[in-house]
């Protein structure tokens, strides 16, 4: 076999072979997590004693808010009444731990005073 198809090959199978690899990769990596937060408030102590601390623990668990309250529109039906919060995690497993961390759980402790929340996450799309 002549040197030329040799190497022509051997890149063909080399190229084979890494998009195999990364089709695997993206397999494997863990689709991110959005926290959905319906926020029913019935004390304006709400915003001065609950939230500094929710934002601090949703920080620390690796979170971003992409939406804090802010104008609703329902195009289908009515929109919400309570507040709404959506913030996205790297994946379920860092929502969950973001959500059961003792940061997390003291700021909702002093929450319940103040509003009634509905909050659960739901798996995006992986990247």
């Amino acid at each position: 076999m002549k040197t030329r198809h040799v190497i022509t090959l051997s890149l063909l199978a080399g190229m084979a072979f890494g998009a195999g690899a990364v089709q695997v990769l993206h397999a494997q990596a863990k689709p991110p997590a959005y926290v959905v937060a319906e926020i029913d408030v019935h004390d304006a102590a709400y915003d001065n004693e609950y939230v500094p601390g929710a934002i601090e623990a949703i920080k620390q668990g690796g979170g971003t808010y992409i939406v804090r309250g802010g104008a609703t529109a329902g195009f289908f039906g009515e929109p919400p009444k309570p507040r709404i919060a959506i913030m996205v995690f790297a994946n379920m497993e860092a929502a969950k731990a973001t959500f059961s961390s003792p940061a997390y759980l003291e700021a909702k402790r002093i929450g319940d005073k103040y509003a009634s929340f509905r909050i659960y996450a739901v798996e995006g799309m992986a990247p």
